[in-house]
């Protein structure tokens, strides 16, 4: 079971201007892989926080993926702050510079090379039929903010890290969570190794509280859906998926 750090670095989603889309993808993608995502860091375009974080990170779990600041502006600085995390420069890379000149056309400006420094000693993996590959720095994939490019990127290297994903059920019910809180309680303390959510609604659906489970062993979770949806109160449920 491997672990991973997601680190979403942009003022512009900090100051509320741009949505933060890219976790909630990643986040997923990873669970469907078995991946368990135990941190999710929004930071600022700052180099020595973006070191910090990466480092902190890095030495706390298996995995870990950076979005945004990989463009050619000013504010682009989010591998001067993986390099700075590990000690080690940015780099020009020549394959990366004439990748650049053979998608343009042309020979790359400042700004244009300024996307193929990588921090010394990175690994790039190619990403589809995208031009520019992922960058990876010991365990740190550094992927762009667009989301677009983010998941066609991620698609392409995802099977790196596959592991036993998880299986999910849910149960949507007609009762309040304070009507059936006991009930979960009583089947949590039976299987204790269940990854149990309850997940209330006030809006307009049909239900008043969705209720999952989780297990990464397929046997022990029908167990424990079979126990739950036998306790559970005469004509609470709604459906099950």
């Amino acid at each position: 079971m491997s672990s991973a750090g997601i680190i979403i670095v942009g003022n512009e989603i900090l100051s509320g201007k741009v949505a933060d889309t890219n976790s909630h993808y990643l986040c997923k993608e990873l669970r469907a892989l078995g991946v368990d995502v135990e941190r999710v860091a929004v930071i600022p375009d700052v180099i020595d926080t973006i070191a910090a974080e990466v480092r902190s990170q890095s030495a706390a779990f298996d995995h870990v993926f950076t979005s945004g600041g990989v463009g050619p502006t000013h504010d682009d600085v989010t591998l001067d702050g993986v390099a700075k995390a590990f000690g080690v420069d940015l780099v020009l890379n020549e394959a990366l510079a004439a990748r650049i000149e053979r998608a343009q056309g042309s020979r790359p400006n400042e700004s244009q090379l300024k996307m193929a420094k990588i921090p010394a000693g990175a690994m790039l993996v190619d990403a589809g039929d995208l031009w520019l590959p992922v960058v990876i720095v010991k365990n740190v994939h550094v992927f762009p903010g667009i989301p677009g490019l983010l998941q066609k990127k991620f698609e392409s290297v995802k099977e790196r890290f596959r592991g036993i994903p998880f299986k999910l059920r849910r149960v949507y019910l007609s009762r309040r969570e304070s009507e059936i809180a006991e009930v979960l309680n009583r089947v949590l303390a039976e299987f204790p190794e269940v990854l149990m959510g309850s997940y209330p609604r006030t809006g307009r659906e049909d239900f008043f509280v969705m209720v999952t489970l989780e297990s990464r062993d397929d046997a022990y979770l029908q167990r424990s859906l079979d126990v739950l949806l036998e306790r559970l109160p005469e004509g609470s449920i709604q459906r099950v998926e």
